[in-house]
């Protein structure tokens, strides 16, 4: 239990994946969201945007196929 870990650094970059209510989103963006009341939200370490997504699975999944290292951001 009070063993140190070290994390893994490996060569992906981190990226965060946040759930975001699509009533907080742009109009246009709304619109595009078929009915969902919630989608995911992909950023990188600084916080920038790359990506919207309709669940959370195709979000891990889109970062991975990009060479990201995808956790969750609460």
């Amino acid at each position: 239990m009070n063993e140190k870990f070290e994390f893994p650094t490996g060569d992906h970059p981190i990226v965060y994946v946040k759930a975001v209510d699509v009533s907080d989103l742009p109009e246009e963006v709304q619109a595009e969201a078929e009915g969902l009341d919630q989608i995911y939200a992909v950023h990188d370490a600084e916080g920038q945007q790359l990506a919207l997504v309709a669940d959370r699975r195709m979000a891990f999944v889109l970062a991975r196929e990009n060479d990201y290292a995808p956790v969750s951001l609460h």
